[in-house]
C-alpha cells in the first residue's frame, strides 16, 4: 500500500482498527519521521532542537499510535510533550503559549471509531495540503526498522492552561459585579458526544458559576455509543435541543469530537446551527470591525448574505468549501489590506482573526457565551440578534457519483455546460460570485431559490445544492436542474430516484 492513500486534504487519515487497518505502526512511525523532516525544513531547525507537543481525542486507537509517534519522536532527539487527551485546537496553541517548535494532534474528526488521523501544526497553524504530500513522500522512503519503543517525553496537563485561558476571556468579557463567577444564574447544557469537549462543561462553564445540570455524554468514548460527535447530524442536533427544554436550560452548546467545529441552541431549543451560526458568528466578528468581510463556504444562503450586507453592514464573500480554504481565502485578503475578522463555513468550523485564524469551536462558543451574559444585562436573547436572517423554506442536496476515469475533468466538463445551459434559460441567472463550480439563481416561476454545481475537493463526485424560498420551490429547481443533467451518461443519477 502506498502512504499517499492515506492523504486526505491538509490531513492524515485511515482505518485504524480492524482487519482493514491502513494506519499501521509502521505506517505510523514512517510518517512520523516524514513530519520531523518537514518541520526541520519549515522551521530551519534540527531535530534535537525541537519541541513538538502531542495529543489525542477519545478513539480507540489513540493510545496506540500515540506511543508510536514518541517513540520515533524520542529516536529522532525531539523534546516530546505529551498532552494526552486533548482538542484539536488547543494542540495548536501549544505553539503559541508553551513555545512548540510542532504539535501533532490525533483524530478523525466527526468519522466512525475504526477512523483515525493526524494533523499538524506550528505556530504559523495548521499544514498545507502540500506539506502532508511532503510528508508522506519522505514517509514512504523512510526507514524505521532501529526504532525503539523509548517514551522521555514529558506529562503536559495543557488542556487545564487552554480552560483557563477560556474563563478569563469571559471573566473580562461578561465583566460581571461577581467577577470570578460571571455565569451564575445561568443554565448552561453541553454535549461533548463522548469527545473530548466534556472540558468546556467542567473545566470553563461550572468554574464560572453555570448549572450545567443535563449535559450529555461529556465523558470520553471512542465507541461513540450515543451518536455521531456531528453538529451537522441531525440526530445529535435533536440530543442538545431535547436537552436543553427538558432542563429548562438558558443554552445549550453541542461539540464534534476534537472541538474544532461547534453549534448551539437557545432556551426553546431552537438551533442555531449552518447559516444561522454564521450569521451570529458575523454579528460578533464585525463588532469594531465596520463594513469588514466574512469569508464563508459556497453554500451559505441568499438569506445570509443579505443578513451581511444590509442588517450588519459588512461584505459578504463567498468560496470554495473546505475550511482550510476558507482559513486561507481570508488570511490572503487580510493580506491584501482587505479587513476580514472571520472566515467560516457552513459546516462549524469558525476561525476568527482575532485567535489566529484557527478553527476553534470552544473559542467561538466562549465569545457567544460572552453576548449571551452581554445580552441578558439589557433584557435581550441570542436569537434577537439574528431574528432579521431569513432562512429558505426548503433546502436540498444531492450528491451525483461521476464514474469517468479522469473524473475530475468530466465534472469540470459538466459544470461548463452547465454554465452555457444557464445562459440560454428564462428565469436563470449566473451568480456574480462564483468562486466554486457554478451557481445559479433563479426566479419564483422556475423555483424562487438557487442551485449550486460543484467538484467535491478529493472524490469523483459532483454535489449539488439547492434552497427555495417557496414551498414546493426545490422540487421545481430540481426538476428544471434534471433536463440539463439527464444527458450525461457517466454520471450516477440515482439520487434523483431517492428523491
Amino acid at each position: 500500500m502506498s502512504l499517499m492513500s492515506l492523504k486526505s486534504g491538509t490531513d492524515i487519515r485511515g482505518t485504524a482498527i480492524g482487519e482493514k487497518t491502513d494506519l499501521t505502526d509502521e505506517a505510523i512511525r514512517k510518517i512520523t519521521k516524514g513530519f520531523v523532516k518537514v518541520v526541520s525544513e519549515k522551521c530551519s531547525v534540527e531535530p534535537e532542537e525541537m519541541t513538538v507537543a502531542v495529543g489525542h481525542d477519545s478513539r480507540l486507537s489513540a493510545e496506540r499510535i500515540k506511543q508510536n509517534v514518541i517513540a520515533v519522536l524520542c529516536a529522532e532527539g525531539v523534546k516530546v510533550l505529551d498532552c494526552s487527551l486533548a482538542s484539536t485546537p488547543a494542540m495548536f496553541m501549544t505553539t503559541v503559549t508553551l513555545g512548540c517548535t510542532a504539535s501533532v494532534q490525533i483524530t478523525a474528526s466527526h468519522h466512525p471509531f475504526d477512523k483515525n488521523g493526524l494533523k499538524f501544526f506550528t505556530k504559523d497553524g495548521g499544514f498545507e495540503s502540500s506539506d502532508i504530500t511532503k510528508i508522506l513522500q519522505y514517509a514512504e522512503k523512510a526507514d524505521v526498522s532501529g526504532v525503539s519503543d523509548s517514551d522521555n517525553s514529558e506529562k503536559v496537563d495543557f488542556m487545564s492552561q487552554y480552560a483557563d485561558i477560556l474563563c478569563k476571556m469571559i471573566c473580562d468579557g461578561v465583566n460581571a459585579q461577581n467577577f470570578e463567577k460571571p455565569l451564575e444564574g445561568f443554565h448552561i447544557v453541553t454535549d461533548a458526544g463522548n469527545g473530548v469537549g466534556g472540558f468546556y462543561a467542567e473545566k470553563v462553564l461550572k468554574k464560572l458559576g453555570a448549572d450545567i445540570s443535563g449535559s450529555l455524554f461529556l465523558d470520553p468514548d471512542g465507541s461513540f455509543p450515543n451518536h455521531a460527535p456531528n453538529p451537522e447530524d441531525k440526530t445529535a442536533m435533536k440530543f442538545i435541543s431535547d436537552a436543553v427544554v427538558s432542563s429548562g436550560a438558558d443554552f445549550g452548546v453541542i461539540f464534534d469530537t476534537d472541538v474544532d467545529r461547534a453549534a448551539c441552541v437557545d432556551a426553546n431549543g431552537k438551533e442555531i446551527n449552518r447559516n444561522s451560526l454564521v450569521a451570529l458568528a458575523s454579528a460578533i466578528a464585525l463588532e469594531g470591525n465596520d463594513g469588514g468581510t466574512i469569508v464563508t463556504d459556497s453554500v451559505t444562503s441568499d438569506g445570509l448574505k443579505i443578513f451581511i450586507e444590509e442588517h450588519l453592514g459588512g461584505k459578504h464573500h463567498r468560496f470554495r468549501r473546505g475550511y482550510k480554504n476558507v482559513i486561507n481565502e481570508a488570511i490572503r485578503l487580510n493580506n491584501e489590506g482587505i479587513n476580514c475578522p472571520l472566515a467560516i463555513e457552513t459546516s462549524g468550523h469558525a476561525a476568527l482573526r482575532e485567535n489566529y485564524f484557527l478553527d476553534d469551536g470552544a473559542y467561538l462558543i466562549t465569545k457567544i457565551i460572552i453576548l449571551l451574559a452581554s445580552l441578558r444585562k439589557e433584557g435581550k436573547k441570542i436569537g434577537d440578534i439574528i431574528s432579521s436572517l431569513r432562512q429558505p423554506e426548503e433546502e436540498r442536496e444531492m450528491r451525483f457519483k461521476i464514474l469517468a476515469e479522469d473524473f475530475r475533468s468530466y465534472g469540470e466538463d459538466v459544470i461548463n455546460k452547465l454554465e452555457e445551459y444557464a445562459k440560454m434559460r428564462d428565469g436563470w441567472k449566473i451568480a456574480d460570485d462564483n468562486r466554486e463550480g457554478i451557481r445559479i439563481s433563479l426566479d419564483k416561476k422556475h423555483g424562487d431559490g438557487w442551485m449550486l454545481l460543484r467538484l467535491s475537493v478529493h472524490d469523483p463526485i459532483l454535489p449539488f445544492n439547492a434552497e427555495s424560498d417557496s414551498e414546493g420551490g426545490v422540487e421545481k429547481i430540481i426538476s428544471e436542474f434534471y433536463e440539463f443533467i439527464k444527458t450525461f451518461e457517466k454520471l450516477d443519477l440515482s439520487a434523483f430516484s431517492a428523491n
